[in-house]
């Protein structure tokens, strides 16, 4: 008998903590911080039909469990608060969850590849900025989040933060500091990874954009040259392979993948594979912006360019979270690749150093790749590009602190609107004057200066040939006037047009670099 009796206890006590593990989605977890100044959906599931009610911060609002048990309720708008306070949710038919210290401010989601993904710990060897930071844990009022299948939220404390985002970190730090209200930062980010697998399955399905790209790309797709050239890079590949082999080396690079026809991955991720295993769990959760940097591996998508994908996962994010166009923030593409207005800067401190001398042109390259990034900002409402030209070259820039405060205060400029400068010279318009071209811009500040020499330089000029020659230019006010000798007629202009582009010198008197850009698209 009193077998029985502790068995019938010890299930009735247990019932509660059963229904409590499922009766509120996993994110919404101690130490979380909710989003200010806007309604914040909460949800978790139920028996259906059955009633739940959520109470938080002197609000109680009611939900209905829907036939498949799932339900959600919404807090009306909350006010910034560093009180830690407790919300509970309460089903009717019985079971309850009480998440603790609780905070209210702004919300941010990191995501991309591995400049996103890379840790504190092992970049604050090399960066003392950035291992200040981090000594300076606990920081009571940001919290952060690894997301995955079962998000759960973290203190901000010293272990956390040596795991967390190298790049987030600085960044909410900043706007921390700045704003003076609670911080959540939520990071989805792996390391290698194309935007076609961060893409939105349903909205890489649905999308026009890219159908009409990877059908004019099959028009002139020859599957027969593509293994062809597949196998002239496996079998370079697998030289490289033994030859670092036999000298207990790690060979370097990854072993290429067969061809995959136009529309098919190209990488061998599924697409939007790691939209559902990492951004899926948390997208409706209520954000005040994302912070995005990605772009080396492309779109790894065959036949749809990084542009093309880039515009489509912005769209399709806004639309899984349903708020509208939130502030969608991404770091420029490449890494550095210019000066700096300064290296005292910390936030520039790894810019290259100035080039004296213009490169032949018709040897340039081109600056398609970093002009893309200014196109996606151009053209995608509330969508800011953190300008990267100045913050300093490679695959991993090693200044992480610096490009999270140049992200910061691109936030802080554009979204919080505090008045902070956080761009260069940007194009505006312009221009033509018989052989003269006048360039105006947006962003100019404190007014256009030439840095690192007496003569300004970057700028190239074309006709309607198309031919692109160097350009004279000269500062006039809030203009730069260009003349070129052998362009008698131009019609087309261009800057930094590169995707190394230490040559180039304008700024604006606030240190910031001008962008990238060309007429002649």
């Amino acid at each position: 008998m009193r077998v029985l009796v502790a068995a019938a206890l010890l299930l009735l006590c247990s019932t509660p903590s059963i229904q409590a593990a499922d009766l509120l989605a996993s994110l919404f977890s101690d130490h979380m911080v909710l989003q200010r100044d806007a309604s914040v959906p909460i949800w978790g599931d139920a028996t259906a039909g059955g009633t739940v009610t959520v109470s938080f911060a002197g609000q109680e609002v009611s939900a209905t469990a829907n036939d498949d048990g799932h339900w959600r309720a919404e807090l009306k708008p909350l006010v910034a608060s560093s009180k830690p306070q407790s919300l509970t949710v309460t089903a009717k038919s019985g079971g309850n969850v009480t998440v603790r210290n609780v905070l209210v401010g702004d919300v941010w989601v990191g995501s991309g590849q591995s400049n996103m993904a890379g840790r504190v710990g092992p970049y604050a060897a090399n960066d003392e900025t950035l291992a200040k930071l981090a000594g300076q844990a606990p920081f009571a009022n940001i919290r952060l989040m690894q997301s995955g299948p079962k998000p759960v939220w973290a203190e901000a404390d010293p272990k956390a933060v040596s795991l967390f985002s190298a790049l987030l970190l600085p960044f909410g730090e900043r706007l921390q500091r700045e704003l003076d209200v609670p911080i959540g930062l939520i990071v989805g980010a792996v390391g290698g990874t194309p935007s076609g697998q961060w893409i939105p399955p349903q909205t890489f399905a649905s999308s026009e954009k890219c159908r009409a790209e990877i059908a004019e790309f099959a028009k002139t797709y020859d599957a027969t040259d593509a293994l062809r050239a597949y196998k002239k890079q496996l079998a370079a590949w697998e030289k490289q392979f033994k030859a670092a082999e036999a000298k207990g080396e790690k060979p370097r690079g990854r072993k290429p993948l067969p061809p995959q026809g136009p529309g098919s991955s190209s990488r061998g991720g599924k697409i939007g594979g790691l939209y559902e295993r990492y951004i899926e769990p948390v997208a409706g959760y209520r954000i005040r912006g994302v912070l995005w940097d990605q772009g080396e591996a492309r779109s790894g998508v065959v036949g749809v360019d990084q542009y093309t994908m880039m515009s489509e996962l912005i769209r399709g994010w806004r639309e899984v979270w349903g708020q509208g166009d939130f502030p969608f923030l991404f770091v420029q593409k490449p890494s550095g690749g210019g000066s700096a207005f300064s290296n005292d800067n910390p936030i520039t401190r790894n810019g290259n150093a100035f080039v004296g001398g213009l490169p032949e042109i018709t040897r340039l390259g081109d600056g398609v790749q970093r002009f893309l990034y200014v196109r996606l900002m151009r053209d995608n409402a509330n969508a800011w590009m953190v300008p990267a030209s100045d913050l300093g070259s490679g695959i991993h820039p090693t200044n992480k602190w610096g490009y999270g405060n140049r992200a910061a205060e691109v936030a802080l400029s554009q979204v919080y609107k505090t008045g902070v400068q956080a761009y260069g010279p940007t194009y505006r318009s312009h221009s033509v004057n018989g052989n003269k071209v006048i360039v105006s811009f947006d962003h100019v500040g404190k007014g256009l200066t030439v840095a690192h020499s007496d003569r300004l330089q970057g700028f190239a000029i074309a006709g309607e040939d198309g031919n692109w020659q160097w350009a004279d230019a000269t500062i006039d006010g809030d203009t730069v006037v260009l003349t070129a000798a052998k362009v008698s007629q131009p019609k087309h202009v261009r800057y930094a047009w590169a995707q190394n582009r230490a040559w180039a010198n304008l700024f604006n008197k606030d240190g910031l670099p001008a962008l990238v850009f060309t007429t002649g698209e």
